[in-house]
């Protein structure tokens, strides 16, 4: 078990290692191998740890997490910590300075080795890419212990006002948790209280303007600032919305909610890179293995074997789902672009990009083709239409139908719009950009959550199938 760092940067200093004999004496040598290709990363703490704690830290995100027991697997962290692509291995890192990097226990060494390989790929990658670097700042760089430090005050929260009350405030948080507006700071300033007031209309001649000057001859103003409006412009952050104006917030649930918020920031990025940053931890574990003349053959062949098992294409024998594995398609873009343009690029491109324009970029007809990515975009049905679609076309629909569940942190876009003069609150669905319907099932649902931390009615507007409007809204008392 590796020792756990509180508070002190030791930037570039030798990770912590295993404790498995053979393994800690493979990470250096991994370690040396990637800066000499130009990796730079935070050191990395691996732990090994038992299944048990893995899956726990699959299903509730961070190892200390709020004390919370409904939680059911949570979306966001079903792509962010999960099996390595197809294999049955699971990877944990949390990003940050230290790295923390969880390895079962139960592994083979040679499914270690990789894991070792593959985590040393991240770890270069959330320190150079742009949006993590933003985030990291804005969150600060030890997110795991900020989430044991928020574990305690939410026992306290539960000592004082029982399970039950506070299970009801973290559920409604987690039920918004992909509301936040990313292009928003984490800290943000409140809503200025006042709009500007009227701007004086200019003088009409130079006799008007000198006569304004005259002591005296101030015209009243006759406008006074106005109040401004609550939100003054649709908000999209509905987690910060609600901990700064719900009317009868207590400040133990308003905690709540800004440290669900904090979280939801922390792995965005993670989320909007995942293609980008699994494929790059691949093709460096890849690499790594490769030219690593240190393993035993044995371990090299077996971890060899992991490898495919990671990048396998598709699930089953078929492609079943059209859901591509992120892991397959990051890495072979990755090789294409190393191959084609040199590594040099590719570490700009790592800085610079996100999955969005990473998939826009790079992914070209070739690469769709070689993948047999087309052979997704066959619905049935399509008849003898589908030679008539112009080539390019086709491109453009097979990109954005990979990116399509990643718009938005996965949600849909859904506003808090105003609050009239009784605190009733109306949020609005963005049909318009989100081109998803709502599942107002769900959205009833999320309805409910949002009504019992808000504590007045709450309605939500949306379009349904039909373009009709729809009006779906929760005012029985809280």
């Amino acid at each position: 078990m590796s020792g756990t760092h509180h508070g002190h940067h030791h930037h570039d200093a030798t990770c912590q290692t295993p404790g498995n004999p053979e393994l800690a004496r493979y990470v250096p040598r991994f370690e040396q191998m990637a800066r000499d290709h130009g990796l730079q990363f935070y050191p990395v703490d691996f732990e090994l740890v038992p299944n048990t704690f893995m899956m726990e830290v699959a299903v509730y995100g961070l190892p200390v997490r709020m004390p919370h027991w409904s939680f059911g697997v949570r979306y966001i962290y079903q792509y962010v910590q999960h099996r390595m692509g197809n294999s049955r291995i699971f990877e944990v890192v949390f990003p940050g300075d230290p790295n923390r990097a969880y390895l079962v226990d139960a592994n083979a060494l040679a499914e270690n080795t990789l894991v070792t390989a593959h985590v040393l790929g991240h770890a270069d990658f959330s320190r150079n890419n742009t949006l993590f670097q933003r985030m990291q700042q804005e969150v600060g760089y030890h997110i795991v212990e900020q989430a044991a430090a928020r574990a305690q005050r939410i026992q306290a929260a539960i000592q004082q006002h029982g399970t039950e009350q506070v299970e009801a405030v973290l559920d409604a948080a987690l039920a918004l948790e992909q509301h936040i507006d990313t292009n928003q700071p984490l800290h943000r300033p409140p809503y200025p209280e006042t709009l500007p007031a009227e701007p004086q209309r200019p003088p009409r001649d130079a006799f008007e303007a000198r006569f304004r000057e005259l002591p005296g001859e101030h015209p009243a103003p006759t406008r006074e600032a106005r109040r401004a409006p609550v939100p003054p412009r649709p908000e999209y952050d509905l987690l910060w919305f609600i901990a700064k104006y719900a009317p009868d917030l207590d400040d133990w649930e308003r905690d709540i909610f800004l440290a669900v918020r904090e979280e939801s920031y922390y792995f965005y990025p993670v989320f909007a890179c995942q293609i980008m940053n699994e494929g790059w931890a691949s093709y460096w574990h890849a690499r790594l293995l490769r030219e690593a003349d240190f393993l035993p053959g044995q371990v090299y062949l077996d971890a060899i074997k992991t490898h495919s098992d990671v990048v396998r294409p598709y699930a089953g024998s078929q492609s079943v789902a059209l859901s591509v594995n992120p892991y397959h398609l990051g890495f072979c873009l990755w090789e294409r672009i190393i191959e084609e343009q040199g590594l040099d690029r590719a570490l700009e491109i790592r800085t610079q990009e996100d999955d969005f324009s990473f998939i826009r970029n790079h992914l070209d007809q070739d690469l769709a083709r070689e993948l047999q990515l087309f052979n997704y975009l066959r619905r049935p049905g399509a008849g003898g239409e589908e030679r008539y679609i112009v080539q390019d076309r086709k491109l453009d629909t097979l990109r954005e139908g990979i990116l399509q569940p990643k718009f938005n942190y996965g949600a849909p876009r859904v506003c808090a719009s105003r609050i009239s003069s009784n605190g009733h609150l109306t949020l609005t669905h963005d049909h318009q950009t989100d081109g998803r319907g709502l599942d107002l099932m769900r959205a009833r649902k999320v309805l409910d959550y949002i009504h019992r931390v808000w504590r007045r009615p709450v309605m939500l507007e949306t379009v349904d199938h039909a373009g009709e409007r729809k009006v779906v809204e929760n005012s029985r008392p809280a």
